[in-house]
């Protein structure tokens, strides 16, 4: 399906004590006590930058977030991704970034900013 202004993708996820102890081996990433890590919310952007909008062959080129509140642990927060600028001639896609806890407060926003040209069929 051809990319357009406006489309958007999300993804929720509820992370647990499990999530983080995980993050912690992997990374040696210090404790951040009852909140998600910033590094896993930016990581549900980067999983629908590559899976879902644009897709499988998004090469990731920049990324910057702002947190404006902790997100709890054992409740969900949703993830948003939504293009606000195609730039086809280079294969660019500027997208927002947004992430909400279940009760709608703001955890974090930002932008992206992709290389879609190996994405089949992103600007038909």
């Amino acid at each position: 399906m051809p990319l357009s202004e406006g489309q958007s993708a999300q993804t929720t996820r509820t992370f647990t004590r499990a999530d983080i102890d995980a993050l912690q081996r992997l990374t040696g990433a210090p404790d951040s006590g009852a909140s998600v890590p910033e590094a896993l919310i930016n990581g549900m952007f980067s999983y629908l930058l590559g899976v879902d909008l644009p897709g499988q062959g998004t090469n990731y080129l920049k990324q910057e977030t702002e947190f404006l509140a902790d997100a709890p642990l054992d409740e969900p927060v949703t993830a948003t991704v939504k293009i606000t600028r195609l730039r086809p001639d280079k294969h660019l896609v500027d997208l927002a970034t947004t992430c909400h806890t279940h009760d709608g407060k703001l955890v974090a926003r930002g932008r992206a900013l992709v290389l879609a040209r190996d994405v089949a069929g992103a600007f038909a």
